[in-house]
């Protein structure tokens, strides 16, 4: 078993581990824009989140759906669908001993691919834009999941 001395070592596991940790601050980020446009948009779900507005009757016309707040869920909820496999199969990827230029390219166009998907979402950007960076994205994980049942198939 290798030591966590030998990981951090590895220059494919270092690029891992950046490359992940971009994209896993970047979806931490997308939590904060979220509550930056209910805040900002005064559209909230919990009746607890709406006392600073005041109480009864008045309170409640802030529980309510916003579509830009929506909008910014829904990118959200797209990051976990797609960085969150990224995480898990980047990581056997990086440990089945991929060449480091290879792994680089499959680390960076994710991560591209996942910061484009963004903007589309956020500004927005006409479609195909978003669609095509999605694509992307996925293509880059299903293509490192590829090569970790190539290496390590034992059937």
């Amino acid at each position: 078993m290798a030591k966590s001395t030998q990981l951090i070592d590895n220059e494919v596991f270092r690029a891992y581990a950046t490359y992940a940790g971009i994209v896993l601050i970047k979806m931490m980020l997308m939590s904060l824009i979220t509550a930056y446009f209910r805040i900002t948009r005064k559209a909230f779900v919990n009746p607890e989140d709406t006392e600073s507005f005041g109480k009864g009757e008045n309170a409640k016309k802030y529980l309510r759906t916003d579509p830009d707040v929506e909008r910014v869920r829904r990118g959200h909820l797209n990051d976990l669908e797609n960085i969150v496999p990224f995480v898990g199969i980047g990581l056997l990827y990086a440990l089945s001993g991929p060449e480091l230029s290879t792994a680089l390219l499959h680390f960076r166009i994710f991560t591209g691919a996942r910061i484009l998907h963004t903007f589309a979402y956020l500004i927005p950007l006409p479609q195909p834009g978003r669609g095509l960076s999605w694509a992307v994205g996925y293509s880059v994980t299903f293509s490192m999941a590829y090569k970790v049942l190539k290496t390590a198939w034992l059937l």
